[in-house]
This record gives C-alpha cells, sequence and structure tokens, in this order.
C-alpha cells in the first residue's frame, strides 16, 4: 500500500511536471503599444484568447517604434501596433513577414474647453498651424511611439516639420495617459488615440479637464494590425503561436469582443479584419 501510494505520488508530480513544461511552452510574448494595455483592452481580451487557444499570452507595452525595436532584436514572438508606414518599412526590410490589420480609431486633438488657441472645428492641418503661429503649448508624447509618428507626419502636412526647439513645444517622453494628464496640468493641446482618451475620460468620472476639439477625416484614422516576425531573422520565435493569435484576432469572437469593448457607452475600438 504505501509502495503504491509512492508510486502515485511520483506519477503525480510527473504530471505537473509535464503539465507546467506545456503551459510554459504555450506563453506568447507580445510586444505592443500603450493604448492597448492602458484602455484596458488586452485585459479584457487575453483570458478569451488562453481559453479558446491554450496559449497564455503576456505583453509589454512601449511606444510602436520601441515594439518594433524589440521584434527587430527577436526580444518577443509577434507585435500588436499602429504605425502602418513604419510596419511596411518592417516587412520591406525583413523583420516581419505578414502584417493583419485588426481594429482601428482615430485621433483628435484636444484641449482645455477655453481653447486658448480657437481651433475646435478647424481641419487637423488648419488647427497646428494656428497653434505653431501662436505659440500656444502642445503637449507631444516624444517617444518614437505611433501615435508620435503621426503627430510629426501631421506637423509636415501643416506647413513645417515638429516644432521640437519651440519652448511652446513640451515633449514628454511618457505614455499617452501620462500625457494627457501632463497637457491638462499645462492647460495645452495634445493628439491622443480616442481610445486612450475615452479611457481617461472615464477616469475623470466623464468629466474630463481636457475636450475634444479637432477630430475627423481620413487622415486621423488610426489602424492597428498584427504582425508576425521573419522567422529567417527571428529563428527562435514562436512562429506558430504568433500565428494562432493573428488568426484568433482576426476571427468573428476577437472581433465581437472588440466592438463590445465600451466606456461610457463609447466603442474605443473598431475591429476591421478582413
Amino acid at each position: 500500500m504505501i509502495q503504491k501510494r509512492f508510486m502515485v505520488g511520483i506519477l503525480a508530480v510527473l504530471v505537473s511536471v509535464a503539465v507546467a513544461g506545456s503551459v510554459h511552452a504555450k506563453a506568447l510574448m507580445m510586444a505592443t503599444t500603450t493604448s492597448t494595455d492602458n484602455t484596458g483592452l488586452l485585459d479584457y481580451l487575453a483570458p478569451e484568447f488562453t481559453k479558446d487557444t491554450g496559449i497564455e499570452l503576456k505583453w509589454t507595452s512601449v511606444g510602436t517604434g520601441k515594439a518594433l525595436k524589440l521584434g527587430m532584436n527577436c526580444d518577443v514572438d509577434v507585435l500588436l501596433v499602429h504605425a502602418p508606414p513604419a510596419e511596411k518599412r518592417y516587412i520591406k526590410d525583413g523583420y516581419a513577414e505578414s502584417r493583419r490589420e485588426v481594429m482601428f480609431n482615430d485621433f483628435v486633438i484636444v484641449g482645455p474647453a477655453a481653447d486658448p488657441a480657437g481651433v475646435q472645428g478647424l481641419t487637423v492641418a488648419t488647427a497646428l498651424s494656428v497653434i505653431r503661429e501662436r505659440g500656444k503649448v502642445f503637449v507631444s508624447r516624444g517617444d518614437n511611439s505611433g501615435t508620435n509618428k503621426k503627430e510629426r507626419l501631421l506637423w509636415k502636412a501643416a506647413g513645417g516639420p515638429a516644432p521640437e526647439k519651440e519652448a511652446w513645444y513640451v515633449q514628454t517622453g511618457q505614455g499617452m495617459l501620462s500625457t494627457l494628464n501632463i497637457t491638462a496640468e499645462r492647460g495645452g493641446y495634445t493628439m491622443t488615440d480616442r481610445g486612450t482618451y475615452i479611457k481617461y475620460s472615464h477616469q475623470h468620472g466623464g468629466k474630463p479637464p481636457l475636450n475634444v476639439l479637432v477630430e475627423g477625416g481620413v487622415i486621423l484614422k488610426n489602424q492597428y494590425s498584427v504582425l508576425i516576425l521573419n522567422s529567417t531573422n527571428c529563428p527562435a520565435v514562436q512562429k506558430d503561436l504568433a500565428q494562432a493569435f493573428s488568426a484568433w484576432m482576426a476571427g468573428d469572437k476577437a472581433q465581437g469582443l472588440i466592438a463590445d469593448f465600451r466606456l461610457l457607452g463609447m466603442a474605443l475600438f473598431t475591429p476591421n479584419a478582413q
């Protein structure tokens, strides 16, 4: 009897070790932008992904520029980012082998209700030109994130490069929520993705100190995509798990979950997988 119990105990240990090893082998590491994390979207999606696939999703949230660098260095298995021009160059340069669009929201310019620059209702190019001309405080993430990349493109469309040497142009080097808080403290303007702005509004009970002043237009679309790394560049990458994540994000269930993810009655992201 004692021998039998001993053998049963040994088998239980072996099974637990095997299960632990299996779970460990099925952990997918993702680099993603701060907006997918700050909004709570990943905390909402990850348990469903694990339930459906048996794969544990782990992630680090950084600016898109840093996320692309992590993929370049083979430090992660998959990317979920939002800088289409940089992503397409990334594939062309051989760091990723595929890109799948999964959802979008849009960028908006926010600022105090008093609107000292008088930009409410203007196009984004005109609004930035006015802010530049009047030297009103503009707070930039300045971190090479997808949002920062887009902002620099918009300054260019408004007639010149980002005014990085101007005293009124403040660069935080921080994520979007922190940048929104700094903008409110400075009584200035900033550009944010709408999802993070809704989260920010929710944190303030639906009455945030910053209002959406400039919005609309194709130029402000904010597309998010899953990138699968090139296994030639990163031979140790868990390509099968990355492909499973990409397929799941584009599937009906995940697309429905993304559509249903709301705060203050507003959708933070719109699914658009093909």
